[in-house]
């Protein structure tokens, strides 16, 4: 199945720079965290999951179509 991935700040050095959203094509199934462990992203990374928009877990069952929102944390003050 493919999934849409647009990753934000210091996680789009994971993906290609272009297109972006980067189409992805994942099992059937996966987790937020299959894909990222494909990806070789480690688990605490992303702080803000986001799937269509909406919040989302490590253990989210993507579908086809879905498109994956990562963002880091973010500091400030």
């Amino acid at each position: 199945m493919v999934v849409q991935l647009k990753f934000f700040a210091g996680l789009r050095s994971y993906l290609p720079p272009e297109p972006f959203p980067y189409p992805y094509d994942a099992q059937e199934g996966a987790t937020v965290a299959q894909v990222l462990g494909a990806l070789s992203i480690p688990l605490d990374k992303p702080r803000i999951i986001l799937i269509n928009g909406r919040h989302g877990e490590l253990e989210t069952a993507l579908s086809e179509g879905d498109l994956l929102s990562l963002f880091p944390p973010v500091a400030g003050g």
